[in-house]
């Protein structure tokens, strides 16, 4: 699909959600390290899953919301609200006043706020791009993602500890003005049914919520879906370490060491500062090789491309738990990058395809499970660390990928039963 024939939503879409990552990689990388240094260790894990636990009601609501109400109004008022914490977070940390505590409120509400904006996101490109072109251009989406997270660590690194209250500002400033660009060039392009709908109009508040539970109970019922959902979770505890269990983990356990030397020069790095540069590594790879592994992906069976990636995540969180050299991290991180490539670019239209026309966002939503969820277990790595200690924790990780294939490849083979019976169904009716 070229870029003439992409729909000016996804135009719009692609340039702003780019500024918006690359603000968002130069804070959120840093999180677990400055809520470890003001609260400990353990109650910084416990305050990582409870920030993630509301954005999993978030999630599912904003998929319910992107069906009945649109997709573009749960991005404009996601936008308002991002805007608004974003405001909190600054007062929290500005030169007058500091509190890590409101900090905490405000890094959720973000959290929240995110949840409810991606999947009206995801359903929009679904409801534009014809399915042939969908997992590319989901790809170039995840592309741009990935040059934020390689400016955006290195930026970080300078701003979020020296010019925290002037990168917040920003951060305000350019939500404010996304979500008026978002309102004035993007359209909507839900199901004209579920915009419309307004026999619903006079039902009280927990009518919709029951309606809501019901819908994503007929979710539940398909079994490819849920364990594509499962499979998801177990996997993601090992990509979600990079900014929790890694970033501690480096930090506290790799020394300073000569990474180059020539004649008299050396260049020597700390954990902290090989923790940005592997971080930046990962985003440069998969900025540069996204839309060319997703077109090598797409000639694969995807039970299969899931497979391999949910191994070689598996193997790559394994070797980070077993080495301090930083040249060895620099490899594991290869691998660990290498199954991000894989999958990236096919999940999304994976889903789209499962998914009917009518209940697309909450697909997208459910689908986001993986990734809610999976923030939400995630943190608990961090005082299991105290429990069984770093290597350990790593090693189990590495286990849960490896669980995960192998549902993968139940997935695969319900998906096949699915698909004769479906032909056997066609071949009694003709």
């Amino acid at each position: 699909m070229k870029w003439k024939d992409w729909d000016r939503n996804l135009k719009v879409r692609l340039f702003g959600e780019g500024v918006i990552n690359i603000l968002f990689w130069m804070y959120f990388p840093f999180m677990a390290i400055y809520f470890a240094d003001h609260f400990g260790k353990g109650t910084a894990g416990l305050l990582l899953i409870l920030s993630q636990c509301a954005g999993v009601i978030a999630n599912l609501f904003g998929g319910y919301c992107a069906d009945r109400f649109g997709r573009k109004k749960m991005m404009v008022y996601s936008y308002i609200g991002t805007a608004f914490s974003f405001i909190l977070f600054a007062a929290a940390n500005s030169p007058w006043y500091e509190s890590p505590v409101l900090s905490f409120i405000a890094f959720s509400l973000l959290g929240i706020w995110g949840s409810l904006y991606w999947p009206a996101s995801h359903a929009m490109v679904a409801d534009v791009v014809p399915e042939k072109d969908r997992n590319n251009v989901f790809a170039i989406f995840y592309m741009m993602i990935n040059i934020a997270v390689v400016v955006g660590p290195i930026l970080g690194g300078i701003f979020f500890f020296n010019y925290r209250f002037e990168l917040l500002v920003i951060a305000f400033v350019t939500s404010v003005i996304f979500s008026i660009v978002l309102q004035i060039y993007v359209r909507e392009t839900a199901p004209k049914f579920e915009q419309t709908k307004q026999e619903d109009g006079d039902k009280k508040w927990y009518s919709f919520v029951m309606e809501q539970m019901r819908n994503y109970r007929v979710i539940v019922t398909d079994k490819v879906f849920f364990i594509f959902i499962i499979a998801g979770i177990l996997v993601a505890q090992t990509f979600m370490q990079m900014d929790l269990l890694l970033a501690v983990y480096m930090a506290e356990i790799v020394p300073v060491q000569t990474i180059l030397s020539f004649n008299e020069w050396t260049l020597k790095a700390s954990g902290e500062q090989a923790f940005s540069w592997v971080i930046a590594e990962n985003g440069l790879l998969v900025a540069l090789f996204t839309v060319l592994a997703t077109k090598v992906s797409n000639k694969f069976n995807e039970r299969n491309v899931f497979m391999m990636s949910a191994l070689t995540y598996g193997v790559a969180i394994i070797l980070f738990g077993s080495t301090v050299n930083i040249w060895g991290l620099f490899f594991a991180m290869f691998l660990f990058t290498a199954a991000e490539l894989m999958a990236v670019g096919i999940q999304e239209g994976y889903v789209a395809k499962l998914a009917p026309e009518n209940m697309r966002g909450q697909y997208y939503a459910a689908a986001s499970l993986r990734f809610t969820i999976g923030r939400t277990l995630a943190p608990i790595s961090i005082p299991l660390t105290i429990w069984i200690g770093f290597t350990n924790t790593f090693y189990v990780i590495g286990l849960l990928a490896f669980v995960s294939a192998g549902l993968y490849y139940v997935m695969g083979y319900l998906m096949e039963q699915q698909t004769k019976s479906s032909k056997g169904m066609k071949k009694k009716l003709v």
